[in-house]
């Protein structure tokens, strides 16, 4: 239920806050006072699309805010759950719309997206207006008007309908382009195969194919670096020439050892450092021995490191720019390939897949036929019933099926048809009805599914246009019954509506300072009174159209 309403700088509204209650409610006022920018508002904090023209004219941004309580409400608070938002029994919603174009949404308190704010929204408030019966004369959306009446047996059918068709048209387009693309597969495959072969057979070790590039360093100077290293060697240990300096370094630390036990504080300790001395470089000439045998010049080694630094060379240029580029585009090629080549992909695999799928789509699109048609004779019950409140009981509705392609909704075409006489035979509704038939057929359509909503407000924004005497009366009566399960806001200017109404707001438009505003006034019952006689007098108020108010609202 609606319990208040705020708005400010909203089109023309200055600032207005309303408070409701259970029963219905009826807005009052003069064509263009802003009875409909009311509704806007509403449907604005419910999440419908904002434009800028509805900020008002030098306001930096208009505010809609609504209190809302509900109770027993599985919807609700299943999509609270959903949200993370506690099941209190109260929501707060809230909009603002900047005048650069910008929009925010709040609920109880807390920044929401707009798809946050829209789910909410259309489990707490069911908006009817004139664009409603456009809908009804329009058979495309037929179908998702009987859906409407559906019950969560039905929507579970439609759901898993849905999600049998979604996976049948993915098949499909799948199918479709694996055969229109054979060739191309085809030629990817070789591509694919060519560049793994390619890479596979070069047998790439990180660690070795890196260290021979160092070798062939070393091979390539393998005669310079052994003429040093010669040198070196030479320089240390010669055995022809007692110079050398491992020679020399030996007779010293001899000679040391020989007086070592004359001062062991002193020789002693000299002679243990000449020791390591000597030692360290008897490791260095055998270290240096050792590396210029394994520099020995080798040119058939250095021509298969040449050939295997080109087959490298070649590949890092094609899938590189380094080793582990190549082999990381070698992983991605295997993947492709078995994407490509698995069975999930062969034409064969796809076509039964498909077979299957598509059976199951029938499968389901049957169930969902058939669940529609017992849905829709509920419905066609039901309108008569409503029909008959309305003196339309000698009409006769029906839901008409056709084949259809396969869609989301399934694959049958839906169109109302109606018989408004006995003998004149069923036509499609769009091409029969009158305005006042069609006011009467879609509130005998909205009143039947209020039964099974769960709606905490409805709302009838002048749904009782082109009707008047008992047929208006007969109107009035039917909103009101729907009221007294729930809450109704009504526009209307038909004076049955208006006097059946618990509540009354008049909207009127003023102009103050060059500056128009609507402003909004709760009614008492003589007020009430006045307003009814001039909607059925006119601005010259008569006693009998006093008379004649007093008689609309003590009924």
């Amino acid at each position: 239920m609606l319990q208040e309403i705020s708005i400010k700088n909203f089109a023309i509204i200055d600032t207005i806050a309303m408070q409701f209650d259970q029963g219905m409610t009826i807005l009052t006022g003069e064509t263009g006072a802003g009875k409909s920018i009311i509704i806007d508002a509403m449907n604005l904090l419910l999440g419908s699309r904002a434009q800028t023209s509805f900020v008002r004219h030098g306001a930096d941004k208009a505010e809609i805010e609504g209190l809302f309580f509900y109770k027993d409400s599985p919807g609700i608070a299943q999509q609270l759950a959903t949200l993370g938002l506690e099941n209190s029994g109260e929501l707060i919603l809230r909009r603002e719309l900047f005048a650069n174009g910008r929009s925010s949404c709040r609920i109880n308190g807390m920044m929401t997206p707009l798809s946050n704010l829209q789910a909410i929204g259309g489990l707490l408030v069911d908006i009817h207006g004139q664009h409603d019966h456009q809908e009804l004369m329009s058979p495309a959306h037929h179908l998702s008007m009987l859906d409407e009446f559906g019950d969560q047996a039905f929507l579970a059918i439609k759901t898993a309908y849905a999600e049998t068709f979604s996976t049948y048209k993915d098949l499909r387009q799948k199918l479709l382009a694996v055969k229109k693309n054979q060739a191309e597969f085809a030629q990817r495959i070789d591509v694919l195969s060519f560049q793994i072969d390619e890479i596979s057979s070069a047998d790439i070790d990180l660690h070795a194919d890196t260290a021979i590039y160092q070798r062939r360093t070393q091979l390539t100077h393998a005669n310079q670096i052994v003429g040093h290293l010669d040198a070196a060697y030479y320089a240390l240990d010669d055995e022809t020439q007692d110079s050398a300096s491992l020679s020399m370094v030996r007779h010293a630390m001899n000679e040391l050892e020989a007086v070592s036990h004359f001062d062991e504080a002193a020789y002693a300790k000299l002679s243990e450092k000449i020791s390591e001395a000597y030692y360290l470089l008897e490791d260095v000439v055998a270290d240096l021995e050792k590396r210029i045998d394994e520099l020995e010049f080798n040119p058939s080694e250095l021509t298969m490191i040449e050939d295997r630094i080109s087959v490298l060379s070649t590949l890092k240029k094609k899938y590189g720019p380094e080793l582990t580029d190549v082999l990381s585009y070698l992983e991605n090629c295997q993947k492709e390939l078995a994407r490509l080549t698995g069975d999930d992909n062969s034409s064969e695999s796809l076509e039964t897949a498909f077979k299957a799928a598509e059976q199951s789509l029938i499968s389901h699109a049957k169930q969902l036929a058939e669940a529609r048609a017992v849905m829709a004779e509920q419905v066609v019950l039901d309108v008569k019933l409503e029909l008959a409140d309305l003196y339309m009981e000698k009409a006769d509705f029906k839901v008409m099926f056709e084949p259809a392609k396969f869609s989301v909704n399934g694959n049958q075409h839906v169109e109302f048809f109606i018989q408004t006489n006995p003998g004149e035979g069923f036509k499609p509704l769009a091409k029969t009805a009158s305005g006042g038939e069609l006011s009467r057929i879609m509130l005998a359509i909205k009143s039947s599914f209020a039964r099974r909503e769960n709606k905490t407000s409805i709302v009838f924004d002048e749904v009782d246009t082109g009707v008047s005497g008992r047929v208006a009366q007969a109107i009035a009566n039917k909103i009101h019954k729907i009221s007294q399960s729930g809450q109704v806001l009504c526009i209307s200017h038909l004076p049955q509506v208006v006097a059946i109404a618990d509540v009354q707001f008049h909207i009127d438009k003023q102009q103050v300072a060059d500056r128009t505003t609507s402003t909004v006034s709760k009614l008492s019952r003589a007020q009430r009174k006045t307003e009814i006689a001039k909607m059925l007098a006119g601005d010259d108020i008569t006693p009998e159209a006093l008379a004649q108010a007093e008689k609309l609202l003590e009924k």
